[in-house]
């Protein structure tokens, strides 16, 4: 059994020739990526104590870590077991390199296999939650209530755990810092060198004083003054674009969400009207979406906004077609064709814009790091044909959505464009399950529409990070007045998450969803029938295709 049981999901490549920031001059922490799952969350939970963080590949040279003189290390968890056949080991010269490292569960164990511990498996595998006691040792300078990684904590935690592996015990060169009733060494730190060790994994919100945890680390431990902030970021990025485009065109494909806006502001503090923005109206679109992209960007912005309708030949390629991943590559097709052709009537553009975000980078697999499971394809990961002839820029590539958002009111934009909820790349098709025509899409526009006013008439619309509509390809029995009717069932889904790896589905109100339901029965054409998704992801995705 591994370390750390959930699938593999890669990182993007971010060694020295792919794209990982040179943080030299900022105080910063690296995470290894060792292959779990919540491995960005790690970095995600840092970057929240104001400390620059980014994930580095597992095997990055530590003459290359020298190089950008991190504070801090932190090993992260990882499906393999440590005395396995091939099993990810790191540089062994990053022991010597004098900086703390912290290792998380099959970090920890990483560490502690260097150190001549013996790894093995588990009398009693642990998954989920398990409660941590911290552990003193009388008569010793080695208490964990003095320790400054467990400062400030209680003597037990409510832990998340993940591992069917453990450390035997923490020989003389570790002391254990905690314990559970199935597992001696829960935390340990080593005598001598600043190196510590959590079994568990402090990055979930599921874990107690988790953040604490990882604060106390890289402020009491790292010494770091926690002195960064995403203004820091914007300018980087600003002296970025302005290095790599010199005096040629950026054209943004904008979509109207938080995520496209936030470039196209970057990208026009940093080179101005060099900046070109391409709508392409697919049909696709939430209510009223396209007639807003034009107001708020054609005017209230004054960008250089080029609106392609493409409504008939995006519905006429997806007809008949109901496969949800053959969706996405046809949607993915036709965007580039027509963005393509759009591009042409632009001179000296050589350089594309994108919104990706992480969550998008991890769910495709796309990364250069190694192979990854395919959750499913986003259209703009990946980047456009080689044929194109464009550069790709992604700003925000590294970035998770809260971070979008705070860069998105540095930047100045309007708190409600800020706050609106994640939009798929393919729209409404993957949201209209089956066969999508122009009559079906109407329907869930319709009833979209008011799965969101009900929202934000509830005040819930800040609280929710993510609520829509699905049209199911299903129908049901119902009675209208004295009529027999047999019509489209609609599922509303609304989750809470903190960061879109994982998420949760929010307890609506009976009230909210009568009201919800009542409206799409009595106002959508076609609609009989409403259900709620009360599911979590994992195992469900937020999005139904």
């Amino acid at each position: 059994m591994t370390a750390d049981a959930a699938p593999r999901a890669e990182i993007p490549s971010t060694d020295a020739d792919s794209g990982l920031i040179d943080s030299t001059g900022e105080e910063s922490v690296l995470v290894l990526d060792f292959g779990s799952q919540t491995a960005q969350l790690i970095a995600r939970r840092v970057r929240e104590q104001n400390v620059f963080c980014q994930l580095v590949r597992h095997d990055l040279s530590a003459e290359r870590i020298r190089e950008l003189n991190p504070k801090g290390l932190i090993l992260s968890g990882g499906p393999a077991s440590v005395y396995g056949k091939n099993a990810p080991h790191p540089d062994p010269a990053i022991f010597d390199l004098g900086i703390p490292i912290l290792g998380i569960c099959y970090g920890m164990q990483l560490i502690c296999e260097a150190e001549g511990c013996r790894i093995h498996p588990g009398k009693s595998r642990e998954f989920g939650r398990t409660t941590v006691t911290r552990r003193d040792h009388a008569g010793s300078r080695e208490t964990a209530s003095d320790d400054p990684l467990f400062e400030g904590l209680p003597d037990a935690l409510t832990v998340w755990m993940s591992h069917g592996d453990q450390v035997e015990n923490a020989g003389e060169k570790f002391v254990s810092l905690a314990v559970t009733e199935t597992c001696p060494v829960a935390a340990v730190k080593h005598r001598e060198r600043p190196f510590y060790g959590l079994q568990f994994h402090p990055e979930v919100t599921h874990t107690q004083h988790g953040s604490r945890l990882l604060a106390n680390f890289v402020r009491g431990v790292c010494g770091c003054a926690g002195t960064w902030r995403i203004s820091s970021l914007i300018e980087q990025e600003v002296e970025n674009a302005r290095r790599r485009v010199g005096n040629s065109r950026v054209i943004c494909g904008l979509s109207g969400g938080v995520d496209s806006s936030v470039v196209a502001a970057l990208l026009s503090r940093a080179i101005g009207t060099q900046l070109s923005c391409i709508f392409v109206d697919n049909g696709l679109l939430r209510k009223g979406e396209a007639e807003e992209v034009r107001r708020r960007f054609g005017e209230h912005f004054q960008t250089d906004l080029h609106v392609v309708d493409a409504r008939e030949r995006f519905l006429s390629e997806l007809a008949g077609v109901s496969d949800p991943q053959q969706k996405r590559k046809i949607i993915g097709r036709v965007f580039i064709e027509v963005f393509r052709h759009e591009a042409k009537s632009i001179p000296d553009a050589h350089f594309l814009a994108q919104g990706t975000l992480y969550p998008d980078v991890i769910e495709s697999g796309a990364s250069a790091d190694g192979p990854a499971a395919t959750i499913k394809t986003h259209h703009n990961v990946g980047g456009l044909p080689e044929e194109l002839g464009f550069e790709l820029i992604e700003p925000l590539r590294d970035l998770f959505k809260d971070e979008v958002r705070r860069m998105g009111l540095e930047l100045g934009l309007p708190e409600d464009l800020v706050w609106r909820h994640p939009f798929p790349g393919p729209g409404l098709a993957v949201r209209c399950l089956g066969a999508i025509t122009e009559e079906r899409l109407e329907t869930l526009r319709e009833a979209d529409a008011i799965v969101i006013e009900e929202l934000k008439k509830a005040n819930l619309y800040r609280e929710i990070q993510q609520a829509f509509a699905v049209l199911l390809p299903v129908q049901s029995v119902g009675v209208m007045g004295d009529d027999r009717t047999y019509e489209d069932v609609a599922a509303v889904r609304a989750v809470q998450t903190d960061d879109f790896m994982t998420a949760d589905w929010f307890p609506l109100s009976h009230e909210v969803l009568g009201r919800i339901s009542t409206r799409i029965t009595n106002e959508v054409r076609g609609v009989n029938r409403v259900v709620y998704d009360v599911s979590s992801k994992p195992p469900s995705t937020i999005e139904w295709e």
